[in-house]
């Protein structure tokens, strides 16, 4: 078992029973997946840019990602119907417990001027979007063989109801806000 897996059982789901007012184990929130995306929109000019990508997100999650494809073409942003517009990464599990360790003990305090995140990011049914402009704050990728630097969104999906619980859930298992 993962630490943070841990932590949750003991320490987490039963200050979240007592805070909230649970009467049932089953109904306390707790996190079902992590997603994470790259838009992969400048694949269009550089067909190198998919590869490097897909390799990044195999190497940062452990888990082989998945292109998601366009629905409709959109002549404004040169799409057609049917081609490669993003690349995820959906992780459940002890995987998941691994990555969101990693995520808040090591990628966010390396993010430059990290100040916490906002609590702005958990949207009204208690979800967490993180997106970063650099995939290099990952401990996975040493800068020294980065050949294009890009983006990514960190989706994490709860069981919550609300953005109040949402975020008792993320403040308990130690993810670090913004005092507001």
């Amino acid at each position: 078992m993962t630490s943070l897996k841990e932590k949750y059982k003991k320490e987490v789901a039963p200050a979240l029973m007592e805070k909230m007012g649970y009467k049932n184990a089953m109904a306390i929130p707790h996190i079902e997946k992590v997603t994470l995306n790259v838009g992969v929109g400048r694949a269009i000019q550089d067909a190198k840019f998919l590869d490097i990508v897909k390799n990044t997100l195999e190497r940062i999650t452990g888990q082989k990602p998945v292109l998601t494809k366009s629905k409709k073409s959109i002549s404004n942003f040169k799409i057609r119907a049917g081609m490669t517009v993003g690349i995820k990464v959906t992780l459940r599990g002890d995987r998941m417990y691994d990555f969101l360790t990693k995520l808040i003990n090591i990628s966010l305090p390396r993010v430059r001027d990290f100040r916490g995140i906002s609590q702005n990011s958990v949207n009204e049914q208690g979800n967490l979007c993180i997106g970063f402009v650099e995939h290099t704050v990952f401990p996975e990728i040493h800068p020294d063989e980065v050949e294009v630097v890009h983006g990514l969104e960190v989706n994490i999906s709860t069981t919550t109801k609300t953005k109040e619980e949402g975020i008792a859930l993320f403040t308990l298992l130690g993810f670090p806000f913004q005092e507001e």
